[in-house]
């Protein structure tokens, strides 16, 4: 596990092996680990470099603290470092918040982009059709940051997983180190509800975006997720779709091989 000190952090970052180089930005409440499952089939055939983003788990900076400004940045100074530029970028979640944004303010960077279900539920607030989804999320959200802020890093995590991310039961289902990890990075929640540009964009910022660009979606994960995945679609310049039948919103960890294969075969794997 090495550690690098990018845009003025400590971050660390594991590499598996050898070709063009593929990023993995993980989501919200997780780090690094989360992607473990689809590491060895990319690494036969590209350098596969997966991090924690800052805060969370062995990169350093307080975790209730940062803006997606600052993981865009640090991002780009990651791939900087490494030598790696033009990358292939892939994030779930609000990691694919993150790569999007990177993609369109700094193009240099990323030769493609894979985004699972983007968190910009803003966007949604501007059809009265996807509204009162918003408002419900919304709702959602601040229940989570009242048991963050009252210290309950469980129940805040057990909450927000079942009613935010993946849907009712899920919580049980997962193993009990994937719950630790949630527990462990639940601070780092706080940093994001806090930062007013966390879950929106401007669509002409994602206009900007000139590298192929992949939008996944699964069609098991909360009902908000498929507009909005349609809003930002269409922002996006001949933006291809791919849905993950049978998955939800991580399918780097439900479904491994089906995720994996996409991506292959979007970035061109022999």
């Amino acid at each position: 596990m090495p550690v690098d000190v990018v845009n003025g952090t400590p971050i660390a970052y594991d590499e598996a092996g050898t070709g063009e180089t593929v990023v993995l930005v993980h989501g919200s409440w997780n780090q690094r680990q989360a992607w473990g499952f689809v590491v060895p089939p990319l690494a036969d055939s590209f350098r596969v470099v997966t991090y924690d983003r800052r805060g969370h788990g062995d990169s350093e900076a307080r975790p209730d603290a940062g803006t997606v400004h600052d993981d865009v940045a640090d991002l780009a100074a990651l791939i900087e470092t490494l030598h790696a530029a033009p990358a292939y970028v892939a994030g779930n979640s609000f990691g694919a918040c993150i790569a999007l944004r990177l993609a369109a303010d700094r193009p240099a960077l990323v030769k493609k982009v894979v985004a699972h279900e983007p968190p910009f539920i803003d966007l949604l607030d501007a059809s009265p059709d996807t509204r009162p989804m918003v408002q419900a999320t919304k709702r959602e959200l601040d229940e989570v940051r009242a048991r963050l802020e009252a210290g309950d890093h469980e129940r805040a995590a057990e909450y927000f997983v079942e009613h935010v991310a993946l849907g009712p039961g899920a919580w049980q289902t997962m193993p009990s180190a994937v719950q630790q990890g949630f527990v462990a990075n639940a601070a780092t929640y706080l940093g994001e509800l806090a930062d007013p540009d966390a879950s929106s964009i401007d669509p002409a910022a994602l206009a900007l975006i000139s590298a192929p660009s992949l939008l996944t979606q699964g069609d098991q994960s909360p009902r908000f997720f498929a507009p909005l995945v349609d809003v930002v679609a269409r922002a996006i310049p001949d933006a291809r779709r791919h849905t993950f039948e049978g998955a939800g919103h991580v399918p780097h960890v439900t479904h491994p091989d089906d995720y994996a294969t996409a991506v292959r075969g979007f970035l061109g794997a022999s």
